[in-house]
């Protein structure tokens, strides 16, 4: 009796112990996953009404670029994107149809990668432009080598959107957050909210729908 007690009280730790290390499993790649897709939102990104900063930075096409020197623009498509977040992979194809329809209307796209080479190889400036060439990007692709922009922006993922509407030398965030809102399918998206909000600005109405989650990767920052 004391032995049939002894063996069932060992196969009931042994069960728990099992337990115990599945849900540890779980959690872990809960806060794997989490770490891969982040829906931070950061408290110190710019917001609808804020005037955003200009910046100076290095384009895969040998250039340097400012929003100053786009002196025929009306406004501009600030992406934080980059090599290799799949969520941007996924909005590349509409990054590109957003240049095609809205730079010949002032709004060009300039695409951003606030990814720090050396926390991620894979988004140096040789693989950017590699990137670009093999994707065909029809827009502006620029490195945030220090990420002093990504910091002066609050961008917290990749990708996320801020529309600027230029005031005569200054430039007023209209709308911050996601391109649409099904990651997934461009087809299947109900809300293209770029777009949205560049049509009603170009038709001088209000934007209505200024600021939404977007959904993507956590920034690779620099390691302190």
């Amino acid at each position: 009796m004391h032995s049939t007690l002894l063996l069932t009280n060992s196969i009931l730790m042994k069960k728990n112990i099992l337990i115990s290390i599945g849900v540890l499993s779980v959690v872990l790649i809960f806060f794997v996953n989490a770490k891969k897709t982040s829906t931070f939102e950061n408290p110190e990104k710019y917001k609808v009404g804020d005037y955003a900063r200009d910046f100076n930075l290095k384009s895969t096409d040998g250039t340097m670029v400012s929003m100053a020197g786009m002196k025929d623009s009306k406004g501009f498509i600030i992406i934080f994107t980059c090599n290799t977040c799949p969520f941007s992979k996924m909005y590349e194809e509409r990054i590109k149809e957003l240049h095609t329809e809205y730079a010949p209307k002032g709004f060009p796209v300039i695409a951003i990668n606030p990814n720090d080479q050396n926390t991620s190889p894979e988004d140096s400036f040789e693989s950017m432009k590699a990137r670009a060439k093999e994707q065909k990007f029809n827009f502006l692709y620029l490195q945030d080598e220090t990420q002093e922009i990504v910091t002066s922006y609050g961008a917290s993922r990749t990708p996320q959107v801020f529309v600027l509407h230029r005031e005569k030398d200054k430039y007023k965030v209209a709308y911050e957050g996601a391109i649409d809102n099904n990651y997934r399918d461009a087809s299947n998206a109900s809300q293209q909210y770029v777009k949205e909000a560049i049509d009603n600005m170009l038709i001088g109405k209000e934007v209505q729908t200024k600021s939404t989650k977007s959904i993507g990767c956590s920034i690779k920052w620099k390691e302190s």
